[in-house]
């Protein structure tokens, strides 16, 4: 069941309200510039923009609490609740009495699953301010959210004492009586919000499952069609209907609504497994065979679909297969019965006599035992209609059944490219970078020392020159190099090579290593070029088993061997082993080359070399995201975000989304 209304859109709807709020008049110009940019950024919807003018502003005002909050706003609304929660706790931490700080947290909190500690912040808040009726809310729907539905309904009915015509505290009162089992006070909460607001199709779908519950589902089929008329591209509500038309054994309606849900959702695993069971019913044992195959593609550890399928491939005639299929049931839950006694039907049919009759005893043994423990849902209840409709409401709501990184199954991982040196537009500018992002003396002497401005980038060529190089000194080993760097702009690849091989020949010291560097990058590069991959574009990608490698097109697959590269930055690194950017390619090739233990060595590295490396973050939480390892793959995205790499944003929209969102 959806939780709606102001708990779930709190920190946008209460946004236009804040910004108008006025801060301490005690800031300099510039300051209230800042501020002023990032309210309006806030406001217009340009939350990573809104961030960076926040960044700024808590570096100019460490005590700034507004600062910290505003910034946790623009996080919230781009899907970084960890990040935000961060910065929440930073502004009441400032300010102890600051109200909003502790009920954004507390939505914040809840969004996270962290119901105690938000009811501990909303708590707080209501101590703070009593009279502030928005609160309550909050705190009905995080009771909601952690299942104490008789104190949710208390606090929305605190609520509706001063706020009678809000739809929504209907809704999410009338879900709570629900859940207690009251349909006649939760049918009264849900007709009163329809009436309220005629137009909003959530208090129609509601309605229509409460009917669906009643089995009155003619009722519920035309509220649904009425929420349809509102939202014409409601998947939820094309799913539920489709669900009712089941139920009234009209499976051709279902499968259009089921249509319905994959034009908008192709690889909604859930829709598909429905849409497979109302095929077999139809008779289409190859479509239904198709979509199951589909189902485990997205999630390999799904019980019933490896059951349902092996009930497929019996009608198609394919026993050996369905026997692997109850093998793998059997294998992700040892007590199903059911699945025991088809396999002991299957075994008999193949003459695997004695196989058969373990089976069967097997099965009847776990039969008997559910008997005694009566297990609420047990797979072991053979009198279950596997073959019936699953409506999963939080499964469903997440509506990201494509989401096969975290499958490890044919994803790619767009990492930020290799860094190198490359042409600059001058001197100053380069100094200037470098003096506001990342202080190396090494480094700044030997980028002061060369004939022409250099600069330290993730661009593939840099700014173009078109200065000869062929007056200069040939002895000196740097003319060697910048040829190289030239010749790369010239897609002369052998060239630079060359060029770059009598520069490190003649280098001595520190920088052989900065060499180094650049004829790694350009060895990746020359792998990647002949694999027929854009240059700068380096991506991750894992097989059936979870293997990983690089990835040429969306299609084919292969190998490719960085080592060469690899040793030129291992060199690199052993001559002067303090650059960030040395470590950062080597998390880069690493990760490229499937060892991924090391490549969060040097990502590591990087980061402590340099922690305002936005980009190393953001690498080392693809490979941590990529492992299994979510919670800390996102806190990497969060700094990476605040950081400026702004595509973290979306990967943690993808990623980061906590169960039951």
């Amino acid at each position: 069941m959806k939780v709606t209304g102001r708990h779930t859109i709190g920190i946008k709807a209460l946004l236009c309200l804040m910004l108008a709020i006025s801060l301490p008049l005690n800031a300099q110009w510039d300051k209230d510039v800042l501020e002023f940019r990032g309210r309006l950024a806030l406001q217009d919807g340009k939350y990573a923009q809104a961030i960076e003018q926040f960044n700024i502003l808590a570096k100019l005002d460490t005590n700034a609490y507004w600062t910290y909050f505003y910034r946790g706003v623009a996080k919230f609304n781009l899907g970084d609740l960890r990040g935000a929660k961060t910065d929440f706790d930073h502004s009441v931490r400032i300010n102890p009495i600051f109200t909003n700080g502790y009920h954004y947290r507390a939505i914040t909190e809840s969004r996270l699953g962290e119901y105690d500690t938000a009811l501990d912040d909303l708590q707080r808040a209501i101590e703070l301010r009593p009279g502030n009726t928005g609160l309550y809310y909050s705190r009905g729907v995080t009771y909601f959210l952690s299942q104490r539905f008789e104190l949710a309904i208390k606090d929305f009915d605190k609520y509706m004492r001063f706020e009678k015509d809000d739809p929504s505290a209907y809704l999410n009162r009338g879900a709570s009586y629900l859940f207690l089992g009251d349909t006649l006070k939760a049918l009264t909460d849900y007709n009163k919000a329809i009436k309220l607001d005629r137009f909003d199709a959530e208090g129609y779908i509601r309605r229509a499952r409460l009917y669906a519950q009643q089995q009155r589902y003619d009722l519920a089929i035309e509220d649904m069609n009425k929420a349809l008329d509102l939202d014409s591209s409601n998947t939820f509500a094309y799913f539920n209907r489709a669900l009712m038309h089941f139920e009234k054994k009209d499976f051709i309606s279902a499968m259009k609504d089921l249509d319905k849900v994959l034009e908008y959702e192709p690889g909604n695993a859930l829709t598909l497994y429905n849409r497979s069971l109302i095929k077999m019913q139809l008779g289409d044992y190859e479509g239904a065979l198709d979509d199951m195959d589909r189902v485990l593609n997205i999630n390999p550890d799904n019980v019933l679909a490896y059951f349902n399928r092996a009930a497929c491939l019996i009608e198609l005639g394919r026993l050996r297969s369905a026997l692997h299929d109850y093998d793998k049931s059997i294998e992700l839950y040892p007590d199903f019965a059911k699945a025991y006694q088809n396999r002991a039907y299957i075994e008999n049919l193949l003459g695997m006599n004695k196989q058969s009759k373990a089976d069967y005893l097997t099965a009847q043994k776990k039969i008997k035992e559910y008997n005694i423990s009566k297990q609420s849902g047990s797979f072991a209840d053979t009198t279950r209609k596997y073959s019936s409709l699953l409506s999963l409401d939080a499964d469903f709501a997440k509506k990201d059944f494509n989401d096969e990184l975290l499958q490890n199954r044919d994803i790619n991982i767009k990492l930020k490219p290799l860094y190198r040196f490359s042409f600059a537009d001058s001197k100053e500018d380069t100094r200037k970078a470098f003096s506001t992002d990342y202080e190396n003396a090494t480094l700044n002497e030997f980028l002061a020392q060369s004939i022409l401005p250099l600069q330290v980038s993730e661009e593939n060529s840099g700014v173009k020159t078109s200065q000869s190089l062929f007056g200069y000194n040939d002895s000196r080993d740097d003319i060697y190099f910048l040829k190289g760097i030239k010749a790369i702009q010239e897609k002369q690849y052998n060239l630079a090579l060359n060029e770059y091989n009598l520069a490190i020949e003649k280098a001595k010291g520190n920088q052989k290593a900065f060499y180094l560097m650049n004829r790694a990058v350009l060895k990746a590069e020359m792998v990647d070029f002949i694999a027929s991959i854009e240059s700068n574009v380096q991506t991750l990608s894992m097989d059936d088993q979870g293997a990983a490698k690089a990835r040429v097109s969306d299609r084919v697959d292969k190998h490719y061997d960085y080592s060469e590269a690899i040793a030129d930055l291992l060199q690199a690194d052993e001559i002067y082993g303090e650059l960030p950017y040395i470590h950062f390619n080597l998390g880069n090739l690493y990760t490229l080359s499937s060892q991924m233990v090391k490549a969060l060595e040097y990502y590591d590295k990087a980061i402590v070399e340099y922690p305002q490396m936005g980009e190393a973050y953001y690498n080392r939480a693809l490979v941590l995201i990529y492992i299994k390892d979510r919670e800390k793959g996102c806190i990497d995205l969060s700094r990476a975000g605040e950081l400026g790499v702004k595509d973290a944003y979306g990967v943690i929209k993808k990623y980061c989304k906590e169960d039951g969102e």
